[in-house]
């Protein structure tokens, strides 16, 4: 069973959940920006995905900037996604253990 972190206007989340489609898997669609992730849901992504905060997040945001969260702390970047989640990038495909960053969207065929 795998676990998309899906936002249906973002491109590269339509065609990530495609691909989990077309290779007839089970999986459940979070659609995250209608149900929020907890700062403890966040950290368990980022060690599942291996990362930091700041590389799971979408800092190109007019959110991030106004925020001034450039070179803030772990704590501080992590406390922003949950209070502002289209901070958090999309999609993420979580199975078990492990988890991707659909971007490119053919990163999902690892956990397939």
């Amino acid at each position: 069973m795998l676990t998309i972190y899906h936002n249906p206007r973002c491109s590269k989340s339509r065609q990530t959940l495609q691909i989990i489609e077309d290779a007839n898997a089970q999986v459940e669609v979070v659609q995250y920006l209608k149900t929020p992730l907890n700062e403890a849901e966040l950290r368990d992504l980022a060690s599942k995905l291996g990362v930091s905060a700041i590389e799971m997040m979408r800092t190109k945001e007019d959110e991030f900037k106004a925020q001034n969260l450039k070179g803030a702390d772990d704590d501080t970047l992590f406390a922003a996604m949950a209070a502002t989640p289209q901070l958090m990038e999309r999609p993420i495909v979580v199975s078990g253990s492990n988890a991707v960053i659909g971007r490119p969207p053919e990163n999902v065929n690892t956990l397939l």
